[in-house]
Formats: C-alpha cells, structure tokens, sequence
C-alpha cells in the first residue's frame, strides 16, 4: 500500500510520515534518496538523520529503491524531489526519461506487500522557476506527483504541519 504525503517546504511532511511509520512498527524503514552534494546540504541530512531514534532501519539509495529488501515492511522514502534529481541529472534534464525511470519504480513499489509512505513536494504552488531546467524540473515533479497519488491509497496534503487527507481508498 503506498500512501503519499506531499506539501510545501517545512510543512512537517517528514514528521508526519516518520511519526504513522512508527505507529504502525517497532522497526520501520527510513529511505533517504538525497545523493550527498557537499556544503550545507550535509548539515540537510544530518539533521534528517538526527530526527530518527535507533528504531530505524537506514538505507540511502539514488535511484534504485525497488531493489532494497521492504517486502512486509513499513517504509518511509524521503523524498520524492531528490529521488526525481537524481534520474534528472542522469538524463541530462531529460524529462521523458527521467518520468519514465521514475514510473518505472513506483510500479516495482506498487507491487510490494508493504506500507510504503512516499514524501513529496508541491513544487508547483510556489514561485515560478526563473530557468528554462527548474520550469522543466518542476513539470516533472508535477507529474512524478500526480502518477505516485493516482497509485496511492491515501494522500495526504500537508499544510503548515497540518494533514489533510485528500484521497482514501479504503
């Protein structure tokens, strides 16, 4: 079952998630797609990782999270917009191909007995990207978006640490 959390930036999306993970599991899975970029965005993920207790199993993965072991598991994977970056710089900002890849795994997803809570971000109802690459960026998160909700189960908007369930499938 995936269910797919999404919002703004600092709406409490990866609070929320790691907070339902962690109700429905002793021994939840936390997957980090951020590739390590260097300078301040070491400071990103280190603060990610010390907001999770020892009751996590740690995987840090680009692209490929389909291959890690999560069969009858509750999994968190964070988020959505780094795991879109890597395809897309592997592509060379090729939105088809990157979209492609990215389905691509969110069926393998699909197709595993597990709770899968997917983060995202709301690209588009913020500023308009300046450059033609963040308008092409942002276009593929929008519809990376829409093909993981259409999946999902349960969606979930969240807004100012706020959940608004937009979509439950029971």
């Amino acid at each position: 079952m995936i269910i797919f959390i999404t919002g703004g930036a600092r709406s409490g999306k990866s609070k929320y998630a790691q907070e339902m993970a962690l109700s429905l599991s002793s021994k939840p899975i936390y997957i980090a797609t951020a590739k390590h970029w260097g300078g301040d965005f070491e400071d990103r993920i280190q603060r990610h990782q010390n907001d999770r207790s020892g009751a996590w199993t740690n995987f840090e993965t680009e692209k490929e999270v389909s291959a890690l072991p999560l069969q009858n598991r509750v999994v968190v994977i964070d988020c959505v917009t780094l795991w879109l970056t890597n395809f897309f710089v592997e592509y060379k900002n090729d939105i088809d191909k990157s979209l492609a890849a990215f389905k691509k795994e969110i069926d393998s997803l699909y197709a595993i007995d597990a709770t899968l809570m997917i983060v995202s971000n709301e690209l588009g109802m913020g500023l308009h990207a300046e450059t033609e690459v963040g308008r092409k960026f942002t276009d593929l998160q929008g519809w990376a978006n829409q093909y993981a909700a259409a999946k999902a189960a349960k969606v979930v908007l969240m807004v100012s640490g706020i959940p608004i369930t937009i979509k439950d499938v029971k």
